[in-house]
């Protein structure tokens, strides 16, 4: 067991979270990871407010170990889904995509702990002045919405570590215990894994996404949509579309009409691996099963302690 900041804010076994991704992230994932002494969270981004309260309360039958929730600041349902937190006693909340002043101090107020997600040290440095507890920060390697400047994790931990006073999460790229060792190399004090939870049995994603990111190979995923939101996706009919479209300069009004409504509930929770938006990290390459939520953590860890064994024993 690593006992460190991250550790004993959120009050885990282990320095390992399991992101809260849209579609991918519900009760049953969470509550799984949570039970294995991670940190389960649950992606708001994809639910109606009756539908999160839904998962709160199944979260809750299901584990009694903290979990968090991941809220999209940009969501129209924000102020809605903050008030079921608030209601349901969440101990813990990731944010991301927005401004983390407007809301950091509310639920402060309600004893709730708040990290936020950035992909650069200027935006870590203003979430730490909003007040918030934690900083994760998302190399470019990362699946769903991301950087525009395309910092890769191994550039941009050192820069926000050298930023802030609060705790550091690591994440983008990392599916490995040496990989943890790296980001811990590089001043994180934990990470959080997205892709490789895609690839579990406990996730809410379709099969059919779930054996497409198995399938991924090395450069299966490239950034689009840089002109609305940076976005990861795995290649597929999709894509292509969207890249021709980027290619041959098309206004931005033009992409928003052919991404239409849906596309990411499309590919990911329904399975069409042709017109739906399918959003997984670089890592993708590297994962090739399907495992329980629990054996993911175990294995990391597992994995972790080993490398610094070996770090240790390696003359310099």
């Amino acid at each position: 067991m690593t006992n460190n900041r991250v550790t004993a804010l959120f009050g885990i076994k282990y320095p390992i979270i399991q992101a809260g991704m849209v579609w991918c992230s519900g009760w049953e994932l969470a509550s799984a990871v949570s039970n294995a002494g991670g940190l389960g969270i649950i992606g708001s981004g994809s639910m109606y407010p009756k539908i999160l309260l839904e998962h709160l309360k199944k979260c809750k039958a299901a584990t009694t170990k903290p979990f968090a929730v991941n809220i999209p600041l940009l969501y129209p349902n924000v102020e809605d889904h903050l008030k079921t937190i608030i209601e349901q006693g969440v101990p813990i909340v990731f944010t991301s995509a927005g401004n983390p002043k407007k809301y950091t101090t509310l639920l402060k107020d309600n004893g709730i702990k708040v990290v936020h997600v950035v992909s650069s040290a200027k935006f870590a440095l203003k979430a730490q002045l909003a007040g918030v507890d934690a900083i994760v920060a998302e190399g470019f390697e990362a699946g769903g919405h991301n950087g525009r400047e395309e910092t890769t994790s191994l550039c941009l931990l050192p820069m926000v570590k050298k930023a802030i006073e609060i705790p550091l999460i690591a994440a983008g790229g990392i599916a490995s215990g040496a990989a943890m060792l790296a980001c811990f190399a590089l001043g994180a004090e934990a990470v959080q894994i997205g892709s490789l939870f895609v690839a579990t049995q406990e996730a809410s994603a379709h099969i059919n996404f779930k054996n497409a990111v198995v399938a991924a190979k090395e450069g299966d995923t490239m950034l689009a949509l840089k002109k609305i939101v940076s976005v990861r996706l795995l290649k597929n009919k999709f894509y292509n579309e969207l890249k021709k479209l980027e290619d041959e300069g098309a206004p931005v009004e033009d992409l928003i009409n052919h991404l239409g409504r849906g596309r990411a509930k499309k590919g990911m929770f329904e399975g069409d691996l042709a017109d739906g938006e399918l959003e997984i990290g670089q890592i993708s390459g590297a994962i090739d099963r399907i495992l329980p939520a629990a054996k993911i953590v175990e294995k990391i860890w597992e994995e972790f302690l080993l490398a610094k064994q070996c770090m240790a024993a390696i003359e310099v």
